[in-house]
This record gives structure tokens, sequence and C-alpha cells, in this order.
């Protein structure tokens, strides 16, 4: 009779293919942990934005994004910048600016998708509403500095990167009568 041996002896192959499989998963954790957290810590830190400073919001495009002063690359890279030296929320030309990106989740990657008669929401620091109707959108060049004037009137204007980057779409919303 024959025995049948049921302990299986693991080669020097197997168990270097076992290793490099469990080292492998291990590293996959370690890098989805670290994608993960920085996911929810970005997401934390928009929320406390979101809580603390004027917030523009299209409810239409899934916009909402925090408002902070300035337009350097640290404030961009953080929120939206409002432009120095332009209107306040619900007075004059409220002028921001925001990134939009085909290969990163910006602010205003949706903002090219705007039609006019849309609403924009502007919410000032205390979260009083103050509501915009989009009447215009085009194209401009980066030096077309124009869309930052006063034009006697309550609006807003957002500006962004067009898709290659070359150029900047300006959506203009004009407040609407209380």
């Amino acid at each position: 009779m024959f025995a049948i041996n049921t302990k299986s002896k693991r080669t020097k192959k197997q168990w270097a293919l076992f290793t490099i499989g469990l080292i492998a998963i291990i590293i996959g954790i370690v890098i989805l942990s670290f994608y993960g957290i920085r996911k929810i810590n970005r997401e934390i830190q928009r929320q406390k934005l979101l809580m603390n400073n004027v917030v523009v919001e299209i409810t239409d495009l899934k916009i909402k994004a925090p408002v902070l002063e300035g337009t350097d690359n640290e404030t961009l890279s953080k929120a939206v910048g409002h432009f120095n030296e332009t209107g306040t929320v619900g007075s004059g030309n409220y002028c921001i600016a925001g990134h939009s990106s085909t290969i990163y989740k910006e602010y205003f990657n949706d903002l090219k998708n705007a039609e006019i008669g849309m609403e924009i929401n502007l919410y000032d620091k205390e979260k009083k509403c103050y509501t915009y109707t989009v009447s215009e959108k085009f194209i401009i060049e980066p030096n077309e500095i124009w869309v930052l004037n006063d034009f006697g009137d309550d609006r807003v204007t957002i500006i962004t990167c067009t898709d290659d980057g070359t150029q900047r779409l300006a959506v203009i919303g004009i407040k609407n009568p209380c």
C-alpha cells in the first residue's frame, strides 16, 4: 500500500513568491492609506474654510468653494481667491479666480458648463446669501484685466483657466434685486 503524504513541503520558489506577494500587498495598503489620509485631511481643511470664509456656490454645477483674500499661488492651492481692490460680497464687481484642470480635482473644473440664467450664490462670513444670475460667459486673454473693473452695478466675476491653460474663462453674474 502506498501512503499519501498530506503534508506538502513548500519549495524555496513558492516561499519567495509568497513573500513577494505579501510585500506587494503591504506596500499597496501603505500607498492607499497615504492617499486616503491625505484626501480626508484635505476635506477637513475644506470644511473649515467653508465655515469661516466667504463661499461661492453654483448648485447646478455642484461647485462650492471657500473664497480667501488674494490670488497668489498659496491661496489658490487651498481655495479660490478674491482679487484685491475689487468689490465686496453683494456690492460692486466682486471678482474671484480659481484653478481648473483636466488632471486634478479643482474647484472650477465644471465652470465651463455654466449657462446663461444659472444662479450663483455668494455667502458672506456671516452666511448671508447674495444671489446672482449668470448673464455672460466668454473667453479672454490672460492680460485682459478690464473684467475686474467696476461697471456701476453689483456683480460677481469668476475667472478660471481654459482647458489648455492658454486663455481665461470669465463668467459674469448680475446680482438679483432683493
